[in-house]
């Protein structure tokens, strides 16, 4: 009887465009700290620390597409996070976001906050039964920060990006003009930042949902998120962030007394005041602005275990589960909502882990039937462990359920996840979250099959 492999092979990435990223090296894709991978549904997104490359593993794909950003030359700038949706998405090292068309046109620039973006993550949830609301939002997380933007103002941004792009098509000269002049580098996309520092330096980062307002602000109109962090000195910490720049209870009680305090020092201070507002001022230079100030975060809950650190956080699709790995190969389920870690894995040193689902429903998995697809309840939550010192890959049922399947890969083989797309149909097909893997050394892509009895 043949020996199941629980993957389907997809295609092959190699090509000489991926020497530059140390292809052909043992184990190239999983030893270099500096280069990053994504993947998105039909194509790979590599980047080292100067290029970032797109190619696909489809036989009627275009031709490999190789992007230099322009870094800083004075200090040492480097990309340091991506991500591929349906625009090439890139953070750098100094603490710029960059966004590239699939064609390789730079298509906008902003500085956020100096210092490396660490990590780039695309969230989105549909209201149901569980979610009262649905929300798209993207973030990134840099040491000890973390800001968000929502899906609708990047959205609006890239659809006047491509209408403008769409007339510059018809230009008489299109050849004289230079790709970075069309870069919306003086529109800035407006998000909100907090700093999730207060137990010290994080490694990784999310933002798991909105929760409730504090007791003392039950009437508040703004809006409360829950974000967890890891890192060395907390394993785990939790915040709430508001939208409101430091606005409270409080502060609404000194909003009214301050004013009239002020107001009988005003007349003195425009006395001492007056020579300086009368002497001409310099205005500020671009390079010179002043980094967007932080709104609310308040810590909620931390762990501390020294020497132990965290070190990696996935984040399940409705945001109420979170896998964290630690520095002693432990990988921690927490529940994001009770704050409590549920389930404890050991033994799993340089682990990584990324949830999927799989079919439950035996009836519906063994049917032949091609005339409905698979609804959401007919799948399960599941957490898929990659060992790289075991050479397997685990794939448990969430929360506390069995291990369902253990799958052998090869040394030098990443697991891989295409992220949540903005603007997706309510009515759509319900698609199953999937994992690929990608092996290295023969540059072969697989998906691991969601049924059980294959």
């Amino acid at each position: 009887m043949a020996k199941r492999s629980y993957k389907t092979e997809l295609g092959c990435i190699a090509c000489s465009e991926l020497g530059e990223f140390g292809a052909g090296k043992p184990s190239w894709l999983v030893e270099n700290p500096n280069l990053l991978c994504a993947i998105d549904t039909h194509s790979l997104l590599l980047a080292n620390r100067s290029t970032i490359l797109l190619l696909s593993w489809s036989d009627s794909a275009d031709p490999p597409l190789k992007i230099r950003p322009q870094l800083s030359p004075i200090e040492p700038e480097s990309i340091s996070a991506l991500h591929p949706p349906r625009v090439i998405v890139a953070g750098t090292s100094s603490g710029f976001l960059l966004l590239y068309s699939l064609r390789g046109d730079l298509i906008h620039r902003q500085m956020i906050y100096p210092g490396p973006i660490l990590k780039l993550r695309v969230r989105g949830t549909k209201k149901d039964l569980i979610q009262d609301t649905s929300s798209e939002e993207f973030c990134l997380i840099m040491p000890g920060v973390i800001a968000r933007f929502d899906s609708s103002d990047i959205q609006n941004m890239l659809q006047k990006w491509f209408e403008e792009a769409h007339s510059r098509f018809w230009d008489q000269n299109p050849k004289s003009q230079d790709s970075e002049d069309f870069a919306n580098t003086d529109v800035k996309i407006p998000y909100q930042l907090w700093n999730i520092g207060k137990y010290g330096t994080c490694a990784d980062a999310a933002i798991t949902g909105i929760m409730p307002p504090p007791l003392m602000e039950q009437q508040s109109s703004h809006r409360y998120y829950c974000a967890v962090a890891v890192g060395e000195d907390a394993v785990i910490s939790a915040y709430r962030l508001s939208e409101n720049k430091g606005g409270s209870l409080v502060g609404a009680i000194l909003s009214k007394v301050v004013p009239a305090t002020f107001s009988t020092i005003s007349s003195f201070s425009k006395l001492i005041w007056r020579s300086e507002q009368s002497s001409p001022k310099k205005s500020p230079k671009k390079s010179d602005q002043k980094p967007q100030p932080f709104a609310k975060a308040s810590p909620l809950t931390c762990l501390k275990d020294h020497p132990r650190k965290g070190e990696k956080l996935t984040l399940s699709p409705s945001g109420t589960l979170a896998a964290i790995t630690d520095s002693l190969g432990r990988i921690l389920l927490l529940d994001t909502q009770a704050l409590v870690v549920v389930r404890l894995w050991k033994g799993y040193r340089d682990a990584s882990c990324l949830f999927m689902e799989m079919l439950v429903n035996k009836d519906f998995a063994s049917s032949s039937s091609s005339y409905s697809e698979p609804l959401k309840s007919d799948y399960c939550l599941c957490l898929a462990i990659h060992a790289p010192r075991k050479g397997i890959i685990e794939i448990w049922q969430m929360r506390t359920g069995p291990r369902l399947r253990t799958i052998s890969c090869t040394k030098g083989s990443k697991m891989l996840q295409p992220s949540y797309r903005f603007g997706a149909s309510m009515s759509s097909p319900y698609v199953p979250l999937e994992v690929f893997l990608l092996n290295g050394d023969s540059g072969q892509i697989s998906v691991l099959n969601r049924t059980l009895d294959s």
